[in-house]
């Protein structure tokens, strides 16, 4: 069966990736590959790290999509000879003076409520573990279950899989390569009387789709025919974020850099984090803004520097590589949407991911491939039926909350 897919994101990517491995014939319509949102991403798989008060419904989909990654890369890894940034090297929670530490602990002691694994560290340890961060630093905990990707390496490994031949022996049911059309969708149309939905491009041109997955970010907006539809509430969510490299002359001997675990900092009560990547490069970020303004604010940027300093010294001396500043699809409740378009079954929404996107990739691209699956749907589990709930396009953000799962 062919699925058209709309929007080239890492959720996307490995949606496309999912359907083909299922035996689809996929052809994805994108005027860039993941040069939006995803192209700023940090990467962070951090449900623990980066869960927040009142997050009942959120929690038990980043633990799900984060339990689900190794597997799925697992697939990409059997497919194609390409890095997808993978780093199975923790995360450590800062707090930079004593109202910060007040602030992460009581956080902390949330999350340990509900059996996430964090645990404190003394300064001993803390300077042990990461002898670069600043001899001030107040209080540090230990999240050794976050990891990361590098979005940018995993995008380019997914388009990788997509688009060149299998192994029949590893992917027997997979179907043909990717086609990939590049250009923008302005509106769709359909079903008709054979079920078919048209979807016209950007140059005046039609296609003809039977399946659809619409995974556009903000662009669901910019779709004539969608959003009387599917009049989903989305906001552009502004962040900015920085790379940097380490120089040479700050390693020691046998160092390749400054900073082992990735960190998720407070600092005057401002979040920060930095990432650190495995040839050298530093992601620093942490900005949300709501502003209007889609270029970068330089107080952000100012802001990050200096906090990002206040935890680790070194970064002054780093050089300055790229300031990147994308716009993320938000959500009032910060939840997704994933579902069936009201009164279209074989078209399918996916988007709404705000700073989770990279996290919830996998676990969107499962569940999108078996609501457009034939008999993929029977086999969903209680967990993910109740998962497809929380992130009903259709669902109602004053209902009274279903049973917690999570935080």
């Amino acid at each position: 069966m062919g699925v058209t897919v709309v929007g080239a994101g890492v959720v996307g990517l490995l949606s496309a990736w999912q359907l083909r491995r299922e035996g689809h014939a996929v052809t994805m319509i994108a005027p860039e590959i993941a040069r939006d949102a995803s192209y700023a991403a940090a990467g962070m798989l951090a449900p623990i790290s980066e869960v927040q008060y009142g997050q009942d419904r959120l929690y038990p989909l980043m633990t799900a999509a984060r339990a689900e990654y190794p597997a799925f890369l697992a697939t990409l890894d059997a497919a194609v000879d390409a890095p997808t940034g993978w780093r199975e090297n923790g995360t450590i929670l800062l707090a930079a003076d004593r109202s910060d530490r007040d602030a992460v602990a009581d956080l902390v002691a949330v999350q340990q409520a509900h059996g996430m694994a964090v645990e404190p560290l003394t300064s001993g340890q803390l300077r042990r573990r990461e002898p670069a961060l600043a001899p001030g630093i107040s209080k540090g905990w230990d999240v050794p279950s976050d990891h990361q990707v590098d979005p940018r390496m995993l995008a380019s490994c997914a388009l990788a899989a997509l688009e060149g031949p299998l192994d029949p022996a590893r992917f027997p049911d997979a179907g043909p390569p990717a086609r990939r059309v590049e250009a923008r969708v302005t509106s769709i149309g359909g079903p008709d009387a054979e079920g078919s939905h048209t979807l016209t491009l950007d140059d005046g041109t039609q296609r003809t789709a039977q399946k659809v997955l619409l995974v556009p970010g903000l662009g669901c907006a910019d779709i004539a025919g969608l959003p009387a539809r599917a009049p989903l509430d989305l906001r552009p969510v502004h962040g900015d974020v920085l790379r940097l490299r380490v120089r040479p002359g700050q390693l020691l001997p046998g160092e390749d850099h400054v900073l082992g675990a990735t960190v998720r900092a407070k600092v005057a009560g401002r979040n920060v984090y930095l990432v650190p990547r495995a040839d050298g490069g530093l992601v620093i970020g942490a900005s949300s803004r709501e502003d209007g303004m889609p270029g970068t604010h330089a107080g952000s940027v100012q802001e990050l520097l200096d906090d990002a300093v206040a935890v680790l010294p070194a970064v002054k001396e780093m050089e300055l590589e790229e300031i990147t500043t994308r716009a993320r699809p938000g959500t009032p409740d910060d939840i997704p949407y994933l579902g069936r378009l009201e009164g279209a079954p074989d078209v399918v929404i996916s988007t709404g991911y705000s700073r989770h996107g990279i996290l919830l990739a996998p676990l969107a691209a499962r569940l999108a491939a078996a609501l457009l699956s034939d008999d993929g749907e029977a086999a969903l589990s209680a967990a993910d039926r109740q998962m497809l709930a929380y992130m009903s396009p259709t669902r109602s953000l004053t209902a009274p909350e279903m049973t917690p799962t999570g935080l």
